[in-house]
């Protein structure tokens, strides 16, 4: 797959190329990226990836923004917990033929990695790999906002108003990161339902891989109720939007596309 979506985007001109990769959160956009990344190279290439995991704001930025937004904004993941500046600064940067290094985040601890243990990208950079779970994704209809779409949003945003702040994040915040993206590909499950399966798979892999503990499937579950309503709402949309889409089945494999 890496070789295929390497072959199918333009070839870029002079400048560094972004690519994007769109797919919902345990789909294996990561090992995708990191695989697009090393074919690269074998090419000749000056590469590198950067998720939109990696510019999450700290955690104590989130909890100010719990403290003045909404509770429910503590958590990273939906629309308002990344720092858009840090990552535009990262691709102007490359962008502009200088080193930088890249940002990255350690998900166990819930925390931005020290800036001293950040990747170097050299000078030259011609290619960067940019995935996210939400990447390229716009606002929702202020009507689609009115019911719950989970417990979540019953229970703890009754009111609605953290969705319409996240769903006002993604319209007015967003954009100028997804304008630095030159070509995008999505990844499509079958549906969002599956996307809890995968997730609990990634959680485990990750902290088996790192040993420590992680969080356990009530607690995924729950996680990924933050997500939910963009994460259906990049389903529905991003067929439309993406240069190429590549549906998977429950076994992350391509189907079509």
């Amino acid at each position: 797959m890496a070789a295929r979506l390497l072959a199918s985007r333009p070839l870029a001109h002079g400048q560094m190329q972004v690519i994007g990769l769109a797919a919902p959160p345990g789909s294996g956009k990561s090992t995708l990226a990191a695989c697009m990344v090393a074919r690269a190279r074998q090419q000749g290439l000056r590469a590198a990836t950067l998720s939109l995991d990696d510019v999450y704001l700290p955690r104590r930025q989130r909890q100010q923004l719990a403290a003045r937004v909404h509770p429910l904004q503590a958590t990273r993941g939906p629309p308002g917990s990344h720092d858009l500046a840090l990552a535009l600064s990262v691709i102007t940067t490359l962008r502009n033929g200088q080193a930088c290094a890249l940002p990255r985040f350690d998900k166990l601890a819930d925390e931005r990695l020290p800036a001293t243990q950040w990747p170097q990208a050299g000078a030259g950079l011609q290619l960067l790999v940019l995935e996210g779970w939400m990447l390229g994704v716009g606002p929702q209809d202020p009507a689609a906002l009115a019911m719950p779409v989970n417990a979540l949003e019953r229970e703890h945003d009754a009111d609605g108003r953290w969705r319409q702040w996240c769903n006002q994040r993604l319209a007015q915040d967003y954009p100028a990161l997804w304008q630095q993206i030159d070509w995008l590909c999505a990844l499509q499950p079958p549906d969002w339902d599956c996307v809890l399966g995968w997730r609990i798979e990634q959680e485990q892999r990750l902290a088996a891989s790192q040993g420590r503990s992680g969080m356990d499937a009530a607690a995924v579950a729950r996680f990924l109720q933050h997500l939910e309503r963009v994460g259906r709402h990049a389903l529905a949309t991003l067929p439309a939007i993406a240069a190429l889409c590549l549906q998977l089945d429950a076994q992350r494999r391509v189907v079509e596309g």
